[in-house]
């Protein structure tokens, strides 16, 4: 082949390897692909890339490869690296100048050597040792530092025992070599370190996506964890739908990007809630704002046995001045007022007991804390006022959990919280569809959820299926102030009936159910005892035909 068509063709091999470098998105593939490029452009047999660890001062190996011997270590081969890092300086830490791969590091400079066994300046005593125990003969070396953008070594490319093209034969790296490798290591450098920017970054943003979500789980010790759980369920039941094999869903694939672009969804799903009030997110019980108001309540009580024992003395008093009472007279008035003290104390157990947020409140006990309401007592302005005053009223007659309506309504408003700051985010294309997945968990499939009333064909299976994991995770957590984390069977069964209202996806729950999503769920996040035995044919909208 003439030298000007060589040249040409080894141009146009750099130029596609570079192409390749700058598509190659896995670090270990693109380690791999600098080196097996640089053998492959010199016809190296062998060679091993180094990378930099500036803080140890050491050169780590990363991949190895010789292949008259069939060694191949590192990099995607999966086999492990058995040797130690080679130092780059030594205990009284002066320069190791002395092996060929360090001096590279160390002078950021090409290193080309035509035969090891003639070099006088570097020391190949380990070259030569592994030649006597292999049988190989390291002979032609040509060291290559990667350096990035800001000029530091990040790498070292060496290469071993460059061969003819045409007779095969060991022979030097040639100048056009070098320069090659050189030009090759220069973009390989680019590559590698826009690549490790690019995952710097990613692990900065999901850091700070923790960061985010730890602020809001720890704003309430009773939802805590919600933030974490969420986006695990939500990758278990979107891997349980792409390898089901059957039903409609059996197509349904996601790339790496695809299952990153959910789980930071999932991440983000409640950010909102960052702006809700401590208080309304924070209520362990219904009379509780900055603090439990059932203790106003219970001073109210003691007011009232008070001035009932005042009164009860003034009687005694009176009728002992008037005519004097019999002891049984004197009995029968305390007797009375006894009674009296024990119905308070009973009221005021009663109201303790309604306090606490439970999933339904009777009519019967709404109807006692109204009659209760109309106790007359004499406040701090001596006035005559009410036992209950209207908010104590409609707190504590909330029918399920601790929240009253206005709150819930604050509660709710996160998720349009939640779909501002995500939409007014910059999100690169490989990211764009999170506000959407992320928005959808409260949607229901016959519109009637919210913020936007969404209907299932409005929605992607990515946020039909977070709104699956968000209503699972909620049945089941055992941190909620006013109900304990229910069992399989029970938060399937309301699961199920969901499927059946319109509420939720049917195909993802028979999926959900098929693939015992929510098993692999429970044994890593409920109470032993909530882990009970399914009886599926009990549930419903299970379909056990598909």
């Amino acid at each position: 082949m003439p030298a000007t068509n060589k040249l040409i063709y080894r141009l146009k091999e750099l130029n596609e390897i570079g192409i390749a470098l700058s598509q190659q998105r896995d670090i270990n593939s693109l380690l791999e692909l600098i080196l097996e490029a640089s053998r492959r452009i010199t016809r190296a047999d062998a060679g091993t890339l180094y990378l930099h660890d500036p803080e140890r001062r050491v050169l780590r190996f990363e991949i190895v490869r010789t292949d008259s011997l069939n060694i191949a270590m590192g990099g995607v081969s999966g086999e492990p690296i058995g040797y130690y890092p080679v130092q780059l300086y030594d205990l009284s830490g002066k320069p190791n100048h002395a092996m060929v791969v360090c001096h590279a590091v160390l002078s950021r400079e090409t290193v080309n050597i035509p035969d090891a066994y003639k070099a006088q300046d570097y020391d190949f005593t380990g070259t030569r040792n592994f030649d006597a125990k292999t049988g190989y003969h390291s002979q032609s070396f040509l060291n290559v530092p990667m350096c990035d953008h800001e000029g530091e070594v990040i790498g070292v490319l060496q290469l071993i025992n460059a061969q003819d093209r045409a007779s095969g034969q060991i022979v030097p790296f040639s100048a056009d070599d070098q320069q090659l490798v050189e030009s090759l290591a220069s973009q390989a450098a680019i590559a590698l370190t826009n690549r490790r920017l690019i995952q710097q970054l990613e692990g900065l943003f999901e850091s700070f996506i923790q960061l985010i979500n730890n602020a809001i789980d720890d704003k309430s010790p009773y939802t805590g964890g919600h933030c974490s759980r969420v986006p695990v369920l939500t990758m278990m039941l979107a891997d349980a739908v792409t390898r089901t094999k059957q039903g409609p869903l059996k197509n349904f694939v996601m790339t790496e990007e695809d299952r990153r672009e959910l789980k930071i969804a999932g991440l983000l799903h409640d950010c909102g809630k960052i702006t809700t009030p401590v208080h309304v997110v924070d209520k362990p019980t219904k009379l509780h704002t900055l603090f439990d108001r059932i203790q106003l309540l219970d001073t109210r009580f003691e007011v009232l046995k008070r001035d009932a024992e005042i009164e009860m003395l003034k009687k005694l008093a009176s009728r002992k001045q008037e005519s004097g009472v019999s002891s049984k007279g004197e009995a029968d008035i305390r007797a009375g007022y006894e009674k009296k003290f024990r119905q308070l104390d009973d009221d005021r157990e009663f109201l303790r007991h309604c306090n606490i947020g439970r999933e339904t409140m009777p009519q019967s006990d709404v109807k006692r804390v109204q009659e209760i309401a109309r106790y007359q007592w004499r406040d701090n302005d001596g006035k005559m006022v009410g036992f209950l005053s209207d908010d104590e009223v409609e707190n504590l007659t909330i029918r399920s959990g601790t929240l009253t309506s206005a709150e819930r309504e604050i509660i709710n408003r996160h998720i349009e919280v939640t779909i501002r700051m995500l939409e007014s985010l910059p999100w690169p294309k490989h990211l764009k569809n999170v506000p959407e997945y992320a928005a959808g968990h409260h949607e229901r499939m016959d519109g009637k959820g919210y913020p936007r009333g969404l209907t299932r064909s409005q929605m992607s299976l990515q946020a039909r299926v977070m709104g699956i994991a968000d209503i699972f995770e909620a049945l089941t957590a055992k941190d909620r102030p006013y109900k304990a984390g229910k069992t399989l069977t029970e938060s399937l069964t309301i699961l199920g009936k969901f499927k059946l209202g319109g509420h939720i996806d049917p195909d993802l729950f028979d999926v959900f159910i098929r693939e015992k999503v929510y098993l692999d769920y429970a044994w890593q996040f409920l109470a032993p005892e909530q882990i009970d035995e399914v009886d599926l044919s009990k549930i419903p909208g299970v379909n056990l035909e598909v």
